[in-house]
């Protein structure tokens, strides 16, 4: 299962594909909490040609405050034209 820690390593590799332009991650069954999606929503903000998101964090217990995090993220995704979020 990907915890915290690791959703922060994954989320840095994800960052260093420079030209990534569609991410489809289903991360559904994991136990990434509030702390995890903070850091995949720092590394997110780091794909700057990114075009297309999907994520996958259904029952997930990212509360309020991992919304929050997870949006100033993607919101810096200035390329971003297609967004699908199951939260």
């Amino acid at each position: 299962m990907i915890g915290d820690n690791c959703a922060k390593y994954f989320g840095e590799r994800i960052a260093k594909c420079v030209t990534l332009t569609s991410l489809n991650l289903n991360l559904w069954g994991n136990s990434i909490g509030e702390i995890g999606v903070k850091y995949l929503g720092e590394e997110i903000a780091k794909c700057v040609t990114l075009t297309s998101l999907d994520l996958d964090l259904t029952n997930k217990r990212i509360g309020e405050n991992g919304a929050i995090y997870l949006g100033e993220g993607i919101v810096k995704c200035v390329t971003l034209t297609s967004l699908n979020l199951n939260l």
